[in-house]
């Protein structure tokens, strides 16, 4: 990490300004709809892309959720309800792993036709998210955890439009399975990163 590098920058709780509780608030409400519109997909659509994106959304609309209930609160508080949601992207990431491998056993063929559309609806949703979230990216871990969930969304929605051409030209479910290990990773790489970020501002406070 470069001296120029201020991702990892701790503000103060002067953070929680009404701004970013509504910039929150907006991004709670669209990501719980988006759960329920793309799970109610994957599972029609027999898709684990799918699946694994839906349950990021949900991950998403929890962490916004504790986010709003710590603004505001010391150092301490909100690099525990960092850590809290560190342990839950992780226990998300290989909750995806557990459907893939799910998929893979049972030789699902997941339609191409609904993982293209709900995933660029779901793309759409997650830009206006980080649109929203943009000018609060950088911060303490618990701004930091949020700005992940919300870039990792994004991402994983181009892989499942990606993947929705792949099941298509290919007629196999292998590109939507190979996605929902992308996904996984992704948000294990992302769990890890907001651990070691929240347990070093905690042996600050400690300190």
């Amino acid at each position: 990490m470069g001296a120029g590098d201020d991702c990892c920058r701790v503000e103060t709780p002067a953070v929680a300004t009404t701004t970013y509780r509504r910039a929150l608030t907006a991004a709670l409400v669209i990501n719980a709809v988006m759960f329920v519109v793309e799970m109610a997909a994957g599972l029609w659509g027999k898709s684990a892309a799918l699946q694994a994106d839906a349950v990021d959304f949900l991950g998403d609309s929890a962490t916004y959720a504790i986010t709003l209930l710590v603004l505001g609160m010391s150092v301490r508080w909100r690099a525990g309800s960092a850590i809290l949601k560190g342990l839950s992207m992780g226990g998300f990431g290989l909750w995806v792993i557990g459907v893939s491998v799910y998929h893979l056993l049972k030789g699902s063929l997941p339609s191409a036709a609904i993982m293209g559309s709900t995933g660029l609806l779901a793309l759409v949703a997650n830009l206006a998210a980080a649109a929203i979230l943009y000018r609060h990216r950088f911060g303490d871990s618990n701004m930091r955890s949020v700005w992940l969930c919300t870039r990792n969304d994004a991402i994983a929605n181009i892989a499942v439009i990606a993947a929705a051409s792949g099941v298509w030209a290919s007629a196999t479910g292998w590109p939507d399975l190979a996605v929902g290990a992308v996904i996984a990773a992704l948000t294990l790489s992302s769990a890890v990163a907001v651990l070691r970020q929240a347990s070093g501002e905690l042996r600050a406070a400690a300190g």
